[in-house]
């Protein structure tokens, strides 16, 4: 007689045993279920692929941002940013500060923090009011489409608010969830006391061309007393501190009440008619490049257009500029009716736009002489779309020059050259085609660090921002310290003011 638990046993033997239909239900739930979570993989990587898929247009960049960035704006941060500062706090909030600073600087060096290795830069965003930021991105986004208003030289506002957006570009990359950032040389930091750098997010470009004078003046004022009211400011005057003034036009009424902190640039110039003495130099400020007004011609591109470059030099643009620009007048009357040469009036509005880029696509050379300023657009026009830079312009400065060498890409030669009657077209018709291979094999390779996107992207012009950044830390601890301990009046401070302007010389020593 069976015992009772081999009788249990028998039953639960009989509960498992699975018969073929059984089988094939389970394996076909099997099969199900491995291809919904294989499908759901595909979709998440998809998405991460979308979402990081740099873009480059400013204007479509700037609509996404708005559309996903505002809605967060003072919801998720945890800074300490000082937004009321009541003046018996001043003295207090600004040694608290130092004695912090220094506390963490004592790590860095002896307590196995950073020690010598910079990277990456730590930056403090200022979070500050809607008014300075996200209001003005707004206003350009609400106008650009219906508004075609010109400058007193002819270019197209808002075209031209595209060229200096390097505010937008750098702001968007430094706000961005880290989840989406791609840069190693750079972190945001939300304590004062851990930043290396200050970031001040102020579109001063976008402010200065749509907004009334007045009004755009006092706006000036308020940033100037919002960010000079900071303990940071305070503690090193501003020297830590990062301003984006791109468009020398824009925030020239209080220029001056800032002019330690460090300006990004687009370039420089000597004779006083954009920024006075001592506002601006190499050693304190950076130069940063136009966001290209062409679109990038990138290897397929190159490729094709290789046999199609049959101009010879290539310039489209104002004929008539003031200041070193009148270089402009003498080069049409030297160069115009030539072989192979071809120059055209033209701005940067749409159609000139697809004008410039159907020139560079097809020439060897692209003339860059100096405009208003010592430097244009057009010289990064030219690089991005594989036209060789034949640059005219005295007092030139150049971005990231520290990292970049210009002469492989590009030819530089002075004015008084320049001019001489078939001086420069004899030039450019006896370099060899060997030497024009090398140069236009290395503007391909060039043309990444000239564009801008988002997100920001290794080696782009955003990442050489810090790169940058990284070598004048040891001099802005320098001039901070020394301006803390020396007594006022016991001795001037090296202000840095008097400098040798930059000129093109074609010999090797000077």
């Amino acid at each position: 007689m069976p015992s009772r638990n081999s009788s249990h046993q028998n039953q639960s033997r009989s509960m498992f045993r699975l018969s073929p239909t059984n089988i094939l239900f389970v394996f076909t739930l099997s099969l199900l279920a491995i291809s919904l979570l294989y499908f759901s993989s595909s979709t998440t990587l998809n998405v991460t692929s979308i979402t990081l898929k740099p873009e480059t247009s400013f204007v479509t960049s700037l609509e996404r941002f708005l559309t996903l960035r505002s809605k967060r704006v003072g919801s998720t941060l945890n800074d300490d940013t000082v937004r009321y500062t009541e003046k018996n706090q001043e003295t207090h909030d600004v040694k608290r500060l130092d004695e912090l600073v220094f506390s963490r600087e004592t790590d860095d060096l002896y307590g196995g923090g950073r020690g010598d290795n910079y990277y990456p830069i730590r930056v403090y965003v200022y979070d500050m009011p809607s008014k300075f930021t996200y209001d003005l991105l707004w206003l350009f986004r609400d106008t650009y489409r219906n508004t075609h208003n010109l400058t007193s030289n002819g270019s197209p506002v808002h075209r031209l608010i595209e060229q200096h957006s390097i505010d937008y570009w750098l702001w968007a990359d430094l706000i961005a969830p880290q989840s989406e950032r791609l840069l190693k040389t750079v972190t945001r930091v939300q304590r004062q006391e851990e930043a290396d750098l200050f970031y001040i997010p102020f579109f001063t470009t976008i402010s200065f061309f749509l907004l009334e004078t007045q009004k755009c003046k006092a706006l000036y004022r308020e940033v100037l007393k919002w960010v000079t009211d900071q303990p940071a400011w305070k503690r090193s005057g501003g020297r830590d501190h990062i301003l984006p003034v791109h468009h020398p036009w824009s925030f020239k009424s209080v220029r001056k009440d800032m002019k330690k902190a460090i300006w990004l640039l687009p370039d420089m110039d000597s004779t006083g008619h954009w920024y006075k003495p001592g506002q601006v130099f190499l050693e304190k400020d950076l130069i940063l490049p136009y966001v290209a007004n062409v679109d990038l011609c990138d290897a397929k591109c190159l490729s094709e257009s290789q046999s199609k470059r049959n101009t010879l030099l290539f310039f489209r643009g104002r004929l008539k500029r003031n200041a070193g620009g009148k270089i402009r007048a003498q080069l049409t009357s030297e160069l115009t009716g030539a072989e192979g040469v071809v120059i055209e009036e033209g701005t940067a509005g749409d159609g000139g736009k697809a004008a410039a880029q159907n020139g560079m696509r097809r020439s060897l050379f692209c003339l860059n002489p100096a405009g208003d300023t010592p430097s244009s657009a057009r010289l990064f026009d030219a690089i991005v779309s594989g036209c060789i830079p034949v640059i005219i312009s005295d007092e030139l400065e150049l971005p990231f020059e520290g990292i970049l060498d210009y002469r492989k890409i590009a030819l530089f030669f002075s004015s008084s050259d320049a001019v001489q009657p078939g001086w420069l077209l004899a030039h450019l018709k006896g370099i060899s085609r060997n030497q024009i291979r090398e140069m236009q094999k290395n503007l391909e390779q060039y043309s990444r660090h000239f564009l801008y996107s988002h997100p920001a992207q290794p080696l782009g012009p955003e990442d050489l921002v810090w790169r940058m950044m990284a070598g004048k830390l040891v001099n802005i601890k320098l001039h901070t310290r020394r301006s803390q301990r020396v007594v006022k009046e016991s001795r001037s401070l090296c202000t840095c003011e008097c400098r040798r302007s930059n000129s093109t010389s074609t010999t090797l020593f000077p």
